[in-house]
């Protein structure tokens, strides 16, 4: 009998994907856990993996934005037959007023790309319509890249959205009539000194979506300075030692001590769900990493059984799949911690924003060299500024002030966290 693929939910607040390209085209054997099709969501683009084994019947939605739980397609027996999925029989005219909905919104990106494909019809190295994915499409039209002046890497010369951010990158994107001629007016080009208007993509609209959440928290702040100059000797006793994988840094150094620190005060380690507070018996720590389109927090799980050294190498992981864009959902998943490090931007001190439903996020600043007071004399020590931010919800200030004393000492005395 055959089985209908729907749009799995791989987070928590997905409602929709955006289907960037299928692996498998109709008539293909397909393992059941065999990669299966690439979907875009509002934090990482991956591979899906097919639930079902058997033969790829129909592609009900071949690209395009579709909610959670509508068909995408269907997998049966080799010759049978398979009825038009419901969900692709809907019309326009019953979306609901006001909506967009799939429908409409195909609609609408037909409409766009048509006006793409008529600019370039008569540039000779487009050849007709150019190949590009939904996403590098969206991309391109948000920072004003050409896509006839983007070489494609992808399969058959398609344009993916890594071609299109190298290539603004690389410099202002080159006018389409620069390439070959078209009959647009003038008076359509943007005139000296114009506001440029970029449309908020997937990402940036769900991080605006989870920051106002954020704000509507009852939260305050708790500040320390702690002296590096211990921290900084074990650390550079680590990298001493380092001989394979990633090197470690302050950074991984402070994911462990504060996975230490969450254990010793597992009321910190809680999210907040609204009628109830869940404490977690283990240390998920999400590390929030900057990334062309916005930021991410892939998350190093049971950081307190790692070592040093073996959260080095986790976190090299993680930021160099979400520098490359190869997160999957379950990097992101799970986390009960948050770190925000601008230390390396010389940011001596700041206020992290609330990862919800996380109660806590440490801030982290510079390590700088300052003049202070040792038994009555100067002397210049390293020293650093943590910020936490907890959500008074959860967290109450003595609890939080219990916790951040702790991290205090452990990278004062590292041994103990160790």
């Amino acid at each position: 009998m055959a089985t209908e693929i729907k749009l799995p939910r791989l987070g928590q607040g997905m409602e929709s994907g955006t289907i960037v390209k299928w692996l498998k085209a109709e008539g293909d054997e397909i393992a059941k856990g065999e990669p299966l099709y690439e979907l875009d969501t509002d934090k990482v683009t991956q591979e899906v993996e097919a639930d079902a084994g058997g033969v790829l019947l129909k592609i009900a939605v071949r690209e395009g934005e579709v909610p959670v739980g509508q068909t995408i397609a269907v997998i049966g027996e080799a010759g049978e037959e398979v009825e038009e999925p419901e969900e692709a029989k809907v019309d326009d005219d019953e979306q609901e007023e006001g909506s967009p909905g799939p429908a409409r919104e195909e609609e609408r990106e037909r409409g766009r790309e048509a006006k793409v494909t008529e600019l370039q019809a008569s540039s000779s190295r487009t050849n007709g319509r150019i190949k590009a994915s939904p996403l590098a499409r969206r991309i391109a039209r948000e920072r004003g890249i050409d896509l006839a002046n983007v070489a494609g890497t992808g399969p058959e010369g398609r344009v993916v959205a890594e071609d299109v951010e190298r290539a603004a990158a690389s410099g202002p994107p080159v006018a389409a009539d620069a390439v070959a001629p078209v009959s647009v007016s003038r008076a359509a080009e943007p005139a000296p000194g114009e506001v440029h208007v970029e449309q908020l993509s997937s990402m940036r609209k769900t991080i605006a979506r989870r920051l106002t959440e954020a704000w509507q928290a009852p939260v305050f702040q708790l500040g320390v300075t702690v002296d590096m100059e211990r921290a900084q000797i074990v650390r550079a006793k680590l990298v001493e030692l380092h001989t394979e994988g990633a090197k470690p840094t302050l950074s991984d150094l402070l994911t462990k001590v504060c996975a230490s620190a969450l254990l010793r005060h597992p009321a910190v380690n809680a999210l907040y769900k609204g009628d109830a507070i869940e404490l977690h018996p283990t240390a998920n720590v999400g590390i929030a990493v900057a990334i062309p389109n916005g930021l991410v927090v892939p998350v190093i799980r049971s950081a307190e059984r790692l070592s040093v050294a073996g959260i080095a190498n986790a976190r090299a992981e993680l930021v160099e799949r979400a520098r490359t864009g190869k997160l999957q959902q379950g990097d992101l998943d799970g986390g009960t911690f948050t770190i925000s490090n601008l230390g390396m931007y010389g940011i001596e001190r700041f206020v992290a924003v609330l990862n919800p439903p996380q109660a806590a996020i440490l801030a982290i600043g510079s390590v700088e060299d300052k003049v202070v007071a040792v038994d009555g004399q100067p002397v210049v020590r390293p020293r650093m500024e943590l910020t936490l931010t907890c959500d008074h919800r959860a967290v109450d200030g003595a609890t939080g002030a219990q916790f951040l004393t702790t991290v205090k000492q452990f990278l004062e005395e590292p041994g103990l966290a160790l």
